[in-house]
């Protein structure tokens, strides 16, 4: 069974060292200057990565999918994508100034172009997020690029994750170059819905090392309950203030938060598990407490994101209105986040199977692409 992890050429294991990854996103609104600022956060913090998203809204959702409360109104969720674009010139700055700092450099990727992208800028590991578990033209392509990859799995069942696994290991990627990070798709999380001891049935069964994406408020409680389960990496969002405009400030770490994290993380790796529990417990984590984060290790939907499930993750759409008769080319169908209000389509398997298909009816842009579009039915 693999239990650690290589990147950047190091090693992380639970035993010696987890991968700490400052989750920045797109927490810098564009801004090169908050940018570095979050990097240099996450340096003195205690981090071992950053993390940024290379963001191209229609690489990720349709302009119909829906809208988003913002302090500032309700604006389209696709326009609000929009706006956390920037150029791959603003990553490679970025990433040589991570580098410079001491610090390993990545990014999430979201589809061919934004892989393509990343890939020229030699990150340390590539991410895919959880609702491109399913993105499989995406995990193929970044499979073939031979560095190691990282996918997260909130929001999904074992299968989705057994044929995510699968789809890397095709195209030749070690086991130790593939890592898998339970996390719950809910902002924030709840602590006691991680089930951390899943960690080990994944890592068992997938033969691949595993670690936490975690979502929740508290700054340790989490992480300390990953270190129990076997992690060997740990991501969190890392924010200059929760009071800040990012998507994800109001669930990210202020740098002294994260810090904390990151020494309380450090004080404890390499102790035994009732060392572990007694030192958690001097830190104010009781053996009760993090038990109940730790769970059954029954893989199976959060309490707080079952209702993203089948929404959130990646399924086919049409890209515009199209009559009846069209027969479908690349560009009229896309694998997209289905989100607020269209309809989802077949999974991204299927894709081969609609580019060349006649459409039997007419359909509307944005909305899900189904076998039944596509079949002629004789009786």
């Amino acid at each position: 069974m693999i239990t650690a992890f290589k990147a950047g050429g190091k090693i992380f294991s639970s035993q010696e060292h987890i991968l700490v990854i400052a989750e920045i996103g797109t927490g810098h609104n564009g801004s090169i200057k908050k940018a570095k600022e979050l990097i240099a956060a996450a340096k003195e913090s205690g981090a071992d990565a950053v993390k940024f998203q290379i963001v191209y809204a229609d690489e990720i959702l349709h302009p119909d999918t829906g809208f988003v409360e913002l302090p500032t109104g309700r604006i389209p969720l696709y326009e609000r994508f929009r706006t956390l674009e920037c150029s791959i010139d603003f990553y490679a700055e970025l990433a040589e100034y991570a580098k410079q700092e001491g610090l390993l450099f990545s990014a999430s990727a979201f589809g061919l172009r934004s892989a393509e992208e990343l890939r020229q800028l030699n990150p340390a590991f590539f991410k895919i997020a959880s609702p491109e578990l399913n993105h499989f033209p995406l995990l193929e392509r970044v499979a073939s690029f031979g560095l190691p990859v990282i996918l997260s799995t909130g929001v999904s069942r074992l299968g989705d994750i057994e044929r995510a696994v699968s789809c890397l290991e095709a195209k030749g990627l070690a086991p130790e170059l593939r890592a898998l990070l339970h996390c719950v798709t809910a902002y924030p999380a709840p602590e006691t819905d991680y089930n951390t001891a899943v960690l080990q049935s994944l890592s068992a069964l997938l033969n691949s090392p595993v670690g936490i994406s975690d979502h929740s408020l508290d700054p340790a409680a989490v992480p300390i309950a990953g270190l129990l389960s076997g992690a060997c990496i740990l991501e969190k969002h890392i924010c200059l203030s929760r009071k800040d405009t990012g998507l994800d400030d109001p669930v990210a770490l202020e740098p002294a938060q994260f810090l904390q994290m990151t020494q309380t993380l450090r004080s404890l790796t390499g102790k035994t598990e009732d060392g572990i529990y007694a030192a958690a417990a001097d830190a104010g984590y009781p053996r009760e407490f993090l038990q109940r984060i730790i769970g059954s290790g029954e893989k199976k939907l959060a309490a707080a994101e079952k209702g993203n499930y089948g929404t959130t993750n990646r399924s086919l759409h049409y890209v515009k209105d199209t009559a009846a008769g069209t027969v479908i080319q690349p560009e009229d169908i896309a694998i997209l986040r289905t989100e607020k209000n269209l309809t989802a389509g077949e999974s991204p398997e299927y894709y081969r199977h609609f580019i060349g298909a006649v459409l039997q009816k007419d359909v509307t842009g944005g909305a899900g692409a189904v076998f039944d579009d596509i079949i002629v039915r004789r009786y």
